[in-house]
């Protein structure tokens, strides 16, 4: 079992940052990929970012491209997700994931509950 626990979100407005964190406890941390998937109201879960277990592969989708960065320390045991430039059309729940490399929700076997972001126009 892996637990999964975000935090950093809240409110920002346009044009800001915020840098979210997913910290793990339970089994080794270092041997998953990792992601980060977000929920706006009325849509459906969303692959925003992932992490291979090394750190050395990442991929982020054309939506938040040059504006969000995905890193880990195995170390801590800690996913970040850094948002700049952020926009009112990334408001939403982010969940971090735990589980194989992949940028669908079957790809991930753990989750979180979720930290929420608003952005204000």
């Amino acid at each position: 079992q892996v637990q999964l626990v975000e935090s950093g979100g809240g409110l920002v407005q346009a044009g800001g940052s915020l840098r979210l964190s997913c910290a793990a406890s339970g089994r080794t941390f270092s041997s998953y990929c990792m992601g980060w998937f977000r929920q706006a109201p009325g849509k459906e879960r969303e692959f925003v970012a992932a992490i291979s277990w090394s750190g050395g592969r990442t991929y982020i989708v054309d939506s938040v491209k040059g504006r969000f960065t995905i890193s880990r320390d195995n170390a801590k045991n800690t996913v970040y997700l850094q948002m700049n430039s952020v926009k009112p059309e990334d408001t939403a729940i982010y969940h971090c994931a735990a589980g194989g490399w992949g940028f669908s929700t079957r790809a991930y076997e753990y989750w979180g509950q979720g930290t929420q972001v608003t952005v204000s126009s």
